[in-house]
């Protein structure tokens, strides 16, 4: 395996992949690392509606596939492994891996961010059977039917919100009486009359037989303990941007996301950072996508400069 590359692109998620076929395209000599599923995230998504071009949708994993198979086609080469950390030598970024170090011209970092779970039983079981951390992506597959969504801040408040347009019941199940999310979207989810909010209260289990058919909530005031009927169930209570490797060498925002120019690019010139791994970012496939468009594109200018 070479050591050195023009271009090297962290992970493989719809950001990183949107990179490796522009710059594969673009005749660069590039790597994209990525120590698990092609894919990122979305890759857990059993359909994705609102990707453009496949009007009866498309499974996250086939997706995924799919734009490496494209870049492949441009010559993108790919490696199994873990990065540990980035450095700078002068005009030379040193990128830290499982498999050695590699050196690059140029550093896309979209490694994404990872959800956080509830670690309750039946989560891990039921994620593409009733168990969803996107209700943007799967609030039609329960039009009509009772939902719950785990998390009291603005991300929560707004999958509610847009959940209510599909679902018949949306239960918000926030373990404190007191709100993260912003008063004004707190109002508007309280003015739906679809939205019931459930309070202090957090989730014991996931219940169901091939699919999520209930929950066990627990009062963390007074210990009741109940069961709720519902198809499924929304957790978003935050996610947790990839980006500890770099800390104290890009600047982050408050919550630990890169903050980037309309370039994609970061303080470090010849360092590009995409997709949800992004200060700002709105965290959509195809957003993400774009993203990796824009740093390849900027990268292959610095390259050439």
């Amino acid at each position: 395996m070479d050591k050195t590359y023009e271009l090297i692109i962290l992970g493989g998620g719809p950001a990183g992949l949107s990179a490796g076929i522009y710059a594969a395209r673009n005749k660069l000599n590039t790597l994209l690392i990525e120590k698990a599923l092609m894919g990122g995230l979305a890759a857990y998504a059993e359909v994705i509606e609102n990707y453009p071009g496949f009007p009866d949708g498309i499974g996250g994993m086939e997706l995924g596939d799919l734009m490496l198979k494209q870049a492949q086609k441009f010559g993108l080469k790919t490696l199994t492994a873990e990065v540990s950390g980035l450095e700078i030598r002068g005009s030379q970024k040193i990128v830290k891996t499982s498999e050695g170090d590699l050196m690059a011209k140029a550093v896309i970092v979209a490694l994404g961010s990872d959800r956080i779970n509830m670690d309750v039983p039946g989560e891990k079981e039921f994620v593409g059977r009733g168990v969803s951390y996107c209700a943007t992506c799967d609030a039609a597959f329960f039009r009509d039917q009772p939902v719950a969504v785990v998390g009291g801040g603005n991300s929560a408040i707004s999958e509610a919100l847009h959940l209510a347009k599909f679902a018949s019941r949306v239960n918000v199940i926030h373990r404190r009486d007191k709100w993260r999310a912003t008063p004004v979207f707190v109002d508007k989810a309280q003015s739906e009359p679809k939205i019931n909010f459930i309070l202090n209260t957090t989730v014991d289990a996931i219940e169901g037989q091939d699919k999520v058919e209930d929950l066990k909530l627990n009062n963390v005031l007074t210990g009741q303990k109940s069961t709720l009927p519902v198809s499924g169930v929304f957790v978003s209570i935050g996610q947790r941007p990839n980006t500890n490797f770099v800390k104290g060498l890009l600047p982050l925002d408050s919550n630990g996301y890169i903050i980037t120019n309309e370039k994609m690019e970061t303080a470090i010139p010849g360092v590009l950072a995409a997709g949800d791994i992004r200060s700002n970012s709105i965290r959509q496939t195809i957003s993400a996508a774009g993203d990796g468009a824009v740093a390849a594109i900027y990268a292959d200018r610095y390259i050439g400069e």
